[in-house]
């Protein structure tokens, strides 16, 4: 065999590996698991971070006000210095629609050591203790919920005992670049932290989806969330780790009506979203990088190459492993189109949109070494090392 076809082959045995060992990750039937209605309905209270959201709070806020939930919910949106007029419109879209009581609040500017929308988390869930809630929904300026979304996640939460219970919403998809993109994001996503294994006491795998989390308020103040994780870039993460590691029982599956409404119109848009923390996934390790990296063009991008260099040098076997691979690879991103109501013409694309990932994970290394560090609504966080400790 020649060492086309011996590439190509490794490819394949890592393709059959994903496809059965790594937790069905490509299935997409991990929904809000079985649920009955509570005997009485707990407090709860929801947390809105916000930093210049002006422009998709009229297509969030009012789902959230709107929440048909049997028991006490408030709403706490927490305006992170916006200049946009974020707090001021958030008042006036409660006094248009009624619902559930909101409060808007600004936390300041947040001391060092504090990355993300973590402090104006932290700011939410001081003010929503003091109403004493059983449960907490940390929830995006960008989530829309359908109006039984709490009653739904809080029933899940009760019924299995877990302390979180987070669903992954439905990104848009409208534009070509939306298309190729994001459900790849997804699918490389559940590739990572396989949503089977989350949900299982002891096993290691721990994730969360941070626009929707509901989660166990004296699970929270036990795992002093968030300060225990102010440092973190990916906080959804980290959040479902913390509780994790603490013996909390969490969940995370797809959302069916839970839905993202921000736009991501351009790839320059999409490149800044995954940029900015991808190379945080990694720790700002540069052997981890090498090792994403090379796993990347081994599993994504040596079988469609395979293809045309095995006709090239008249070999069979790499045309035939190589066109293996990509089958078995493009069959286990049917699923992922399929709940993003995709045209399934996409999935023998994933290579290019993994090349498109690649880039961006190198280019958020690029960035984290030019000293820019990462990245969100404006601020810019320095390197790991660089930011202090508070205690």
């Amino acid at each position: 065999m020649s060492a086309i076809a011996w590439t190509a082959s490794v490819s394949l045995a890592a393709w059959l590996w994903l496809l059965l060992c790594q937790g069905l990750f490509w299935r997409t039937d991990v929904r809000l698991p079985p649920r009955r209605v509570p005997g009485t309905w707990p407090s709860v209270c929801v947390v809105v971070p916000a930093r210049d959201e002006a422009a998709v709070l009229p297509a969030s806020l009012p789902s959230l006000l709107a929440q048909e939930y049997p028991g006490r919910a408030e709403v706490f949106l927490v305006d992170d210095g916006s200049t946009d007029g974020t707090g001021e419109l958030a008042r006036e879209l409660s006094r248009r629609h009624g619902g559930l009581p909101l409060t808007v609040d600004s936390p300041g500017e947040p001391p060092a050591g504090w990355t993300g929308k973590l402090w104006a988390v932290r700011h939410g869930i001081a003010l929503a203790r003091a109403r004493d809630p059983e449960y907490l929904l940390l929830t995006d300026a960008d989530i829309a919920h359908a109006p039984d979304s709490l009653r739904e996640l809080v029933a899940a939460a009760r019924t299995g005992g877990f302390d979180v219970v987070s669903q992954m919403a439905r990104l848009r998809v409208e534009s070509l670049w939306e298309r190729l993109v994001v459900p790849a994001f997804v699918y490389f996503f559940a590739q990572l932290y396989p949503f089977r294994r989350i949900g299982v006491p002891g096993a290691r795998t721990a994730a969360a989806a941070g626009g929707c989390v509901l989660l166990r308020a004296e699970t929270a103040g036990r795992a002093r969330i968030p300060d225990a994780i102010r440092h973190a870039v990916i906080d959804d993460v980290a959040l479902a780790r913390a509780v994790k590691a603490g013996g909390g029982h969490i969940w995370l599956g797809l959302a069916d009506r839970v839905d993202s409404v921000r736009p991501y119109p351009r790839l320059r848009d999409l490149w800044r979203m995954v940029s900015r923390s991808a190379y945080a996934q990694l720790r700002h390790n540069p052997l981890l990088l090498l090792g994403t990296v090379a796993g990347l063009v081994l599993v994504y991008l040596v079988p469609p190459a395979a293809v045309p260099a095995g006709l090239a040098v008249g070999s069979a076997a790499a045309v035939v492993t190589g066109a293996a691979a990509w089958l078995v690879m493009s069959v286990t991103y049917v699923p992922m189109l399929r709940y993003y109501r995709q045209p399934l013409w996409l999935a023998p694309l994933l290579p290019f949109t993994a090349l498109l990932y690649l880039l961006m994970t190198v280019d958020s290394a690029v960035q984290h070494y030019r000293g820019r560090g990462a990245a969100w609504k404006g601020r810019t966080y320095a390197r790991p090392d660089a930011v202090p400790d508070e205690g």
